[in-house]
């Protein structure tokens, strides 16, 4: 089977497969566990300045199901972690001690200049490998002037960034929020003031839903509600668009990209994906919270068997692969000929992709009732070639 390891920043990782800043993270025990699993690294559950206060409501998560009352979509309004600075430096020391090989990478927070140098000071003297500087958290930290109030900033988010840089002797990393009209000035902006790499995406922030009966917004705490951070299944396409963005932004500079993937990632595929479109290594959070450490066996088995059927030695050779392919939308074919065509075999007849094209097309697709059995016609020439179909298709018989 393909080796998994990965070179990220000059560190040899065992595995792409991190577990993101958040609650799995939240103890040294944990985090220890999960390198007995087989996790290749972690990032702690984001650091605060021993004088910030923080204080979490109860509950704080939520979850959209789909029909079968899985969970594609997840609420958290948790804040920062609680420990103080000695008690997670004790941790860091103590898991570089016994798992010397895994990548551990410290999250922090600031609310000052001389706070954020102060984590920054500790987290490396305690060892850990790299610094992640959360400018993305969307929820509670923006109201006091913090998290995703300074990711939205380029010139706020530099400033820091290069406050952190100034005192910082192992590799810089900015988690980037996708609440921001274009990721990409927030990235140049941290890559200029001495950031080596990014982390793409924190959460969405969200309203994941009112109750019908008491008509109030979820999650509940004593009847009142606020907006919080979206993950899990639903947030990956956000994620790999301001994951690309921000690899296409290094290429451009001249530099290998350095982008740790996270946003709804629960199979290998996805975290194959994120690698196609820059990602060395790839975050989890929302599926472990769902599952449970156990979770890499598949994840790392799954990569493993598609590299070797690919013919790739290593994830390294995924690594912004699908990139080139990537372009502006003016740059897209406009003009070329391109209708709608059905597998017989695989059509059911059962005119989901009729109806579908009669209201929210161009009307080229409709049921023959004619005959034995229905039969779907497609007229060329009202074909638009949109994909709608395709989209609608349950069982593939259709392609444009």
């Amino acid at each position: 089977m393909a080796d998994l390891h990965v070179q990220f920043l000059g560190h040899t990782v065992p595995s792409p497969f991190l577990l993101a800043s958040a609650p799995p993270t939240a103890f040294g025990e944990n985090i220890m566990r999960a390198f007995d699993a087989g996790w290749g690294g972690a990032v702690l559950k984001t650091l605060k300045p021993d004088g910030m206060l923080i204080e979490d409501a109860r509950p704080r998560f939520a979850a959209l199901r789909d029909s079968r009352n899985s969970v594609y979509g997840f609420e958290n309004f948790e804040l920062l972690s609680k420990r103080s600075l000695s008690e997670w430096a004790a941790d860091i020391a103590e898991i570089k001690k016994r798992y010397p090989d895994n990548l551990l990478i410290a999250s922090i927070m600031g609310d000052s200049i001389r706070s954020w140098q102060e984590m920054a000071r500790r987290v490396q003297d305690a060892g850990c490998d790299m610094i992640e500087c959360n400018f993305s958290c969307p929820h509670g930290m923006p109201e006091i002037g913090a998290g995703m109030a300074v990711g939205q900033v380029p010139e706020i988010a530099g400033e820091i960034t290069a406050t952190v840089h100034d005192i910082c002797r192992v590799p810089l990393l900015v988690k980037l929020t996708p609440n921001v009209a274009d990721p990409r000035l927030v990235c140049q902006a941290v890559l200029d003031a001495g950031a080596d790499g990014v982390t793409a995406i924190n959460t969405v922030q969200c309203l994941i839903g009112v109750d019908l009966d008491t008509f109030r917004p979820q999650p509940a705490v004593d009847g009142l509600s606020t907006y919080g951070g979206y993950s899990g299944k639903a947030i990956k396409p956000i994620g790999l668009r301001v994951v690309s963005q921000a690899a296409a932004t290094m290429q451009e500079r001249g530099m290998r990209p350095a982008v740790s993937g996270v946003g709804g990632i629960s199979t290998w595929q996805d975290a194959a994906e994120y690698m196609l479109v820059g990602s060395t290594t790839v975050q989890l959070c929302t599926e472990v919270m769902l599952k449970g450490f156990g979770i890499i066996d598949r994840l790392a088995s799954g990569l493993s068997q598609y590299l070797d059927a690919k013919g790739f030695a290593s994830p390294m050779d995924l690594v912004g692969k699908s990139l080139p392919w990537l372009t502006s939308h003016e740059a897209l074919a406009k003009h070329a000929p391109v209708t709608a065509t059905v597998d017989r075999d695989r059509c059911t007849a059962c005119g989901a992709c009729a109806t579908a094209c009669a209201d929210s097309a161009y009307g080229a697709l409709a049921m023959n009732m004619d005959g034995d059995a229905p039969r779907l016609e497609i007229n060329r020439k009202r074909c638009d070639g949109c994909g709608l179909c395709t989209v609608v298709c349950k069982t593939g018989a259709l392609t444009v």
